[in-house]
Formats: C-alpha cells, structure tokens, sequence
C-alpha cells in the first residue's frame, strides 16, 4: 500500500510542528506539503527544520505549490484560513481533515457543500479518548434528563481565541440531541448579577482562559443528593495529530462524503 501523502497547514505553529511530526513518526504516511499564512517567517524553509531535520518539503503560502504533491490536508488553523483552504480542495480533489473551530454557520454550510467533491473529516476535536467520552455523554443524558442540571466546564490555554471551546458545544450538543432539545434553545452562556434561580432546562458553560492547558472538559450532572462527572483532561496535543491520522486513514477509500470521528471510530 503507497503511503498517504499529507499536507500540513499552519506548518510553522504548535499544533502544526505536533502534526509534522505524527507524520514523520508513522510508515503509512508522508510528509507531501506545508502550508503558512504569507509573510510568516517560515516560509520557504524547511518544514521539519524544528526538528533539526530536512524532509525535503518547504512551508509554502500559495497553495497550489504547497499542495502539488498532497492527497490529504490536516487543517487545524482559523476558520477564514480554513475555508480558503477548502474551496482549493474542493476543486482539486484533495481530502480535509479539519480539526478547526468557531465556524458560524455559513462556514459549517460552506464545509457541507464542499463535501460533495471532495471527502472530508470534520470535528472540533480529534482526540479518541474525547469522542469516546461523547458516546458515554450521549448514554448518561437519556438516563439523566429529569431532576438533574447540566453544566459544562472547559478550560484551554491562554491563547485560544475562542470560547465556549468547539469540544464543549459538541458535547452540549450531543447531550441536547440526546434530550431531544436544541441546544441554542437551552444554552447559557454567561451568568453575572442577580440571575434568579437556574432554569432546570438549561445547560450552563464555563470557560477558563490560562496557562499552557492544553484542554480540559468537565460534564456536570447534578441532582439532588448526588452528582456525576465525566471528564476528558488532554495533557498533549499528540492524541489530537494521532486522531487526525486515524481519521486520514480512515478518508482513503472515500471519494467524498462528510464524516466526523464518531464515524472514524465506528461509535456511530
């Protein structure tokens, strides 16, 4: 079987260098391009150039260089980034593995349409062990949808820009769904003052902005005389590249299509 040739965008940032080297860790895969906002300092050098290595691949900022030779581009960048991305491969035939978050709804609309030509994995986290956790949130929400409060609680880095994460709206939204809600209907975001007593219909989110955590999520399920936890704490960005692997595998024999890691991990 010949390698899956992988491109990389935002080659030159954390989760980028965490991606290159998955890549140039496993025998399935080769390191095919590397992408990177122009006027970034990396461009034209070396991709794997952090590792004090050469791969024989430069970071590019135009896309038709830096996706020559790719078959599939894991995309963990910004949603304006991504969707410029996107509609290139949409129109080359090139797979996307995004792992992006904070698109509206147009971006999630553009994503759906863009998978008619192309195949295309997309979810907020690429962990394993988080969409595992989704499944098991999906269990406890049918057994605790009466007497219990749901609260959300996510903590990241200091340099996410987003907020609630992407994780937490997924999980808020597998939970909803399970409930048979909707959760922009029931969804609190904020609470400051005098807020009266809490809606028992309602799923609260907390977000906490420090540090270098990487990324931490709390489910709350509180009754009366008892509360249940499930928790997912990431402690490094590697079970995020090694999920993005997974699911590239996964895209191989897929000529389009849109799929999400519950698909890649047969949780469906």
């Amino acid at each position: 079987m010949n390698p899956l040739k992988i491109a990389i965008a935002g080659a030159s940032g954390r989760m980028g260098h965490m991606l290159i080297e998955a890549v140039r860790g496993t025998d399935d895969a080769v390191l095919a391009g590397a992408l990177d906002v122009a006027g970034s300092p990396s461009i034209g050098t070396d991709a794997a150039a952090f590792l004090g290595k050469a791969s024989g691949v430069n970071i590019e900022s135009d896309l038709a260089k830096g996706l020559a030779n790719a078959e599939f581009l894991i995309d963990f960048t910004r949603p304006e980034g991504t969707l410029k991305h996107l509609a290139y491969c949409a129109a080359h035939g090139i797979k996307m593995i995004i792992g992006t978050t904070g698109f509206d709804d147009t971006g999630k609309a553009a994503i759906a349409d863009a998978a008619k030509k192309t195949a295309i994995m997309f979810a907020p986290n690429m962990s394993v062990g988080v969409n595992v956790t989704l499944k098991l949130l999906e269990m406890a929400a049918k057994s605790f949808s009466q007497g219990y409060d749901i609260e959300i609680i996510e903590a990241h880095h200091r340099h996410k820009v987003d907020a609630p994460s992407g994780t937490a709206l997924m999980m808020g939204e597998v939970i909803a769904q399970a409930q048979g809600r909707n959760l922009k209907d029931v969804a609190v975001f904020a609470r400051e003052g005098v807020t009266g007593e809490r809606d028992p219909s309602s799923i609260g989110f907390a977000a906490i902005r420090g540090g270098d955590i990487v990324g931490d999520h709390t489910l709350l399920f509180a009754g009366i005389g008892e509360r249940i936890e499930i928790s997912h704490k990431s402690s490094s960005r590697v079970s995020y590249a090694l999920g993005s692997l997974r699911a590239a595998r996964f895209l191989a024999d897929k000529a389009n299509g849109l799929y999400d890691m519950q698909d890649v991990l047969g949780l469906r």
